[in-house]
């Protein structure tokens, strides 16, 4: 962790329990995404309070996490049939057993419905799971076992990160709705203390060009296809993409076909001070994602003061305002010629681009991390004791 993360927890309260507890942060893959920096931050923090931590992984996607020396990965790459998920889901069991966590903390749809049947099979007495996947996202399956999960008690508690997706769950049986809870996201400054030009080395990226950014994960329902087309319309215009996932070759080939390869830059997945690298560099934040329950990438762009455009969904009105100013322009984005042209205005009109760069940097203020961290620290203290006495 670097000082200037360390600084930032040191805002969070740091707590010293009669006696040390321990609590698994469970999640699909290993990768630097929204979801696993939530639970690093968290980690980091529980630590810091003087609990045990273990990461916790069902399978190794990249390097991300091969040297913190909590992490544990039951499978070491995605399992490729029926046999592989099953001695998957046996590790599980097995760490779960081994390790006899006194709580454990789930995240998203997957690591949800998996990890809380198999801590509750393991024997773990408290599970707080984490609704990060936009409802409309999760297979029809996925969505009734976790109904029924949440309805039987199999999640003490599920944490949502914006009024936004708690409304979506506001249909829910009573015995689900009542154990939802909002906690919105805390995150980390990236903002780099390097010029454009030296970020723009730091990623061989070309110095005097108009950049457009985005930070994503490579899948089709980040719509990067979007901000791609872009390209078409302004020769000088070049995009940067930071983050990996399964649509890389299908976007190259993609970027090749419409004329554009060369002025589409893939930086692949960046660690903290690559991704404050990016954020200086960037002339403007593209954000055309389908979906969202909270949109880290983009309030860390604003956080950064980047001027940022993004699809106009709900979740990211709400969080990407401070004090009811917002500080993106929200577009439809798959409308090509208006998505260009709000564009071509962050980009142009300096006015524009530095008051929302003023009110994005406020957005540390609004959405703190040790903030976020006390309520889970809360959450997990609370419920800890009474099992334990019990």
């Amino acid at each position: 962790m670097t000082q200037a993360a360390d600084a930032t927890f040191a805002n969070a309260r740091v707590r010293a329990p009669t006696r040390q507890k321990s609590v698994a942060f469970i999640q699909t893959q290993a990768e630097n995404a929204g979801a696993q920096e939530v639970a690093r931050q968290l980690a980091h923090g529980a630590a810091r309070s003087g609990w045990r931590t273990r990461q916790i992984f069902f399978f190794r996607r990249t390097e991300a996490f091969d040297h913190e020396a909590d992490a544990f990965f039951c499978a070491r790459e995605r399992p490729s049939s029926p046999l592989g998920v099953l001695k998957l889901l046996l590790e599980l069991y097995k760490e779960l057993r081994r390790d006899r966590p006194d709580a454990v903390v789930t995240f998203q749809h997957y690591g949800n419905v998996i990890a809380a049947a198999a801590a509750r099979l393991a024997g773990v007495r408290y599970v707080i799971a984490n609704q990060l996947s936009a409802a409309e996202t999760i297979p029809a399956p996925v969505r009734i076992a976790d109904l029924w999960l949440g309805r039987l008690g199999a999640y003490d508690r599920i944490v949502v990160n914006s009024s936004s997706t708690q409304e979506a769950y506001a249909h829910y049986p009573r015995s689900y709705a009542r154990r939802l809870l909002r906690i919105d996201h805390g995150f980390f400054d990236k903002t780099a203390s390097i010029d454009r030009v030296e970020a723009r080395r730091f990623h061989n990226l070309p110095e005097d060009a108009k950049l457009l950014g985005c930070a994503a994960r490579l899948n089709n329902l980040k719509q990067i296809d979007l901000a791609i087309l872009l390209l078409r319309n302004d020769p000088g215009l070049h995009l940067a993409l930071a983050g990996q996932g399964p649509e890389l070759a299908r976007l190259q080939a993609f970027a090749r076909d419409l004329g554009v390869g060369a002025r589409v830059h893939f930086l692949g997945e960046q660690d903290e001070a690559g991704m404050g690298a990016f954020l200086a560099a960037i002339d403007c934040f593209v954000f055309p994602s389908a979906a969202e329950t909270f949109g880290l990438a983009a309030v860390e762009a604003a956080q950064a003061g980047a001027p940022v455009v993004v699809n106009d969904l709900p979740s990211l009105r709400e969080v990407l305002q401070v004090d009811g100013e917002p500080c993106a322009l929200f577009v439809d984005a798959t409308n090509a010629l208006a998505f260009f042209e709000a564009t071509r205005r962050a980009l142009e009109d300096r006015a524009l681009a530095a008051r929302l760069a003023a009110v994005g940097r406020r957005l540390k203020q609004r959405f703190p991390l040790g903030a976020m961290i006390d309520a889970y620290l809360d959450l997990l203290e609370r419920k800890s004791e009474r099992t334990r006495c019990a």
